[in-house]
């Protein structure tokens, strides 16, 4: 798992790259990347599968924001980005959300 920050200096905006490796996904078929950025819609912002197995996405993101998101492998399974910023608690059961704080 991997996020990677570039902050633009033209504008308040960060170019945030998601990856998700084929050993975190392993036999996936589809990973989605579900948010607040999103509204935690689980079918948008599906990542592309690469070559590889690994998946990745790239968004543009507003800073002076935290943000929370977590990873959806095959709509049935949620999991974290070991690279978060951090973490919070989800409001659902003891789960908890990454954070990416821009």
């Amino acid at each position: 798992m991997s996020v990677k920050k570039q902050f633009l200096k033209s504008k308040p905006v960060c170019k945030v790259g998601f990856k998700l490796s084929k050993e975190q996904a392993p036999g996936a078929a589809k990973v989605n990347l579900v948010g607040d950025f999103n509204n935690w819609d689980e079918t948008s912002h599906e990542m592309n599968g690469l070559k590889d197995g690994s998946f990745s996405l790239n968004l543009d993101l507003e800073t002076g924001r935290n943000y929370q998101f977590r990873y959806l492998i095959d709509g049935a399974t949620w999991i974290n980005d070991e690279a978060a910023d951090g973490f919070e608690p989800s409001g659902f059961g003891d789960a908890q959300n990454s954070l990416i704080v821009l």
